[in-house]
């Protein structure tokens, strides 16, 4: 096998992009990065559109109406679920269970107890391929800031907060899908859609929190009923605190992260460039040395900061569609040769994980221990399902 033939199930705009990718198509207007791995080897979905499209643009790719036809076919070697979030567990263990690698979509699910099924699938078969679409892992950026907090060389991290509201969505972004912004359909809002690549980046460099406390506003000043507004704070079982702040409604955005520790400080902006700032001293020894006059020479002296720290900037400069193809072709390759995931699909319980607790907090007005209470979080997502009304609860 030269190249592994993916089957996409779901030809939305993600599906659709993928497909171009898999083809070498465009990439969301612009030119699709090339792949060595990975092909496409059908397509799947249930609307009549969607399938004439399908047909008149990739005339000889198989198409079918039924995912598990085309899962149990002889056209595909493995799936990428590019459906609505409810469907990523039901679709994925049927995959692993007839022995079908499988790629899920972040995020994983909608609810931990689902995903945690999911995941206790692929454990009892641990001989079949099961990844996550965590593209912002091919950002070396941040995998040299994962690897440069994990060596211990900063110490402990005290403090982490990442304001990343960079994702800007008129109302008729929300008004695309039926399914899209609804309890039912989709399952929560920014929280679900938009924040889940940096609430995984953010528990995969700084740890996963035991406590969470979360205010967050639902439809605020857009035409829906799910969150698009989310402050959140962390707490770690060393005593560390964290903040993460989201929001779809401001024009101008934000993305920036910042990480406070022991003996230094990592500050990334816009996902493309982290300044990271090395003490000469740890924090606590500068703080048990340095008299209040030492202090005033430092912070009134232009030279202050060479005194106090050095600084060495990264940089990334990845294009969005090349991370998406890193992911295919890294999965590809993993299928293939049995190369290391960037992603394991087990990893996307934390992400969801936190996002229960978050709402499960703001419902209930107080602090919410992790993991997450599963079956009182889905009791409170199905209270909000039937006062929707468009869909059935889950169970």
């Amino acid at each position: 096998m030269e190249k592994l033939r993916y089957g996409l199930i779901g030809v939305g705009a993600q599906g659709s992009a993928y497909a171009n990718i898999l083809t070498g198509g465009s990439f969301f207007g612009m030119p699709a990065p090339s792949v060595e791995f990975s092909s496409l080897g059908a397509l799947c979905d249930i609307d009549p559109a969607v399938e004439a499209k399908c047909k008149e643009q990739f005339p000889n790719t198989p198409f079918y109406k039924d995912w598990k036809d085309m899962v149990l076919s002889e056209d595909v070697d493995a799936i990428v679920t590019t459906v609505p979030h409810y469907l990523h567990p039901e679709i994925a263990i049927f995959c692993l269970e007839h022995g079908v690698p499988v790629m899920v979509e972040k995020p994983a699910g909608v609810d931990a107890k689902s995903v945690r099924l999911m995941n206790e699938t692929a454990a009892a078969h641990p001989d079949v391929p099961y990844g996550i679409m965590f593209n912002q892992r091919t950002n070396k950026l941040y995998q040299q800031i994962r690897a440069l907090v994990a060596s211990g060389e900063l110490g402990e991290i005290r403090r982490s907060s990442w304001i990343i509201n960079s994702w800007w969505r008129p109302d008729s972004y929300y008004k695309q899908s039926e399914w899209r912004a609804t309890w039912g359909g989709e399952g929560g809002g920014v929280l679900v859609n938009q924040a889940p690549h940096q609430l995984d980046l953010w528990q995969w460099i700084c740890g996963i929190p035991n406590r969470v406390y979360a205010k967050i506003k639902y439809g605020f000043e857009r035409d829906i009923i799910v969150d698009n507004d989310v402050t959140i704070v962390t707490e770690y079982p060393n005593g560390s605190t964290g903040s993460f702040i989201t929001c779809t409604h401001d024009a101008v955005g934000t993305d920036r992260l910042e990480i406070d520790l022991d003996a230094g400080k990592i500050v990334v902006e816009g996902s493309q460039t982290a300044t990271v700032y090395r003490f000469i001293k740890s924090e606590k020894e500068l703080n048990s040395t340095m008299s209040m006059m030492d202090v005033a020479r430092l912070t009134r002296s232009n030279t202050s900061g060479n005194s106090l720290f050095t600084t060495e900037v990264i940089e990334n400069a990845d294009g969005w569609g090349v991370q998406h193809a890193t992911v295919l072709e890294n999965f590809a390759s993993h299928v293939l040769t049995g190369s290391p995931l960037l992603a394991a699909g087990s990893d996307g319980i934390n992400g969801v994980n936190l996002a229960n607790a978050c709402y499960l907090s703001s419902w209930l007005d107080k602090e919410v221990e992790l993991p997450v209470d599963e079956e009182l979080y889905l009791a409170e997502l199905n209270k909000r399902i039937e006062e929707e009304g468009k869909f059935a609860t889950r169970a």
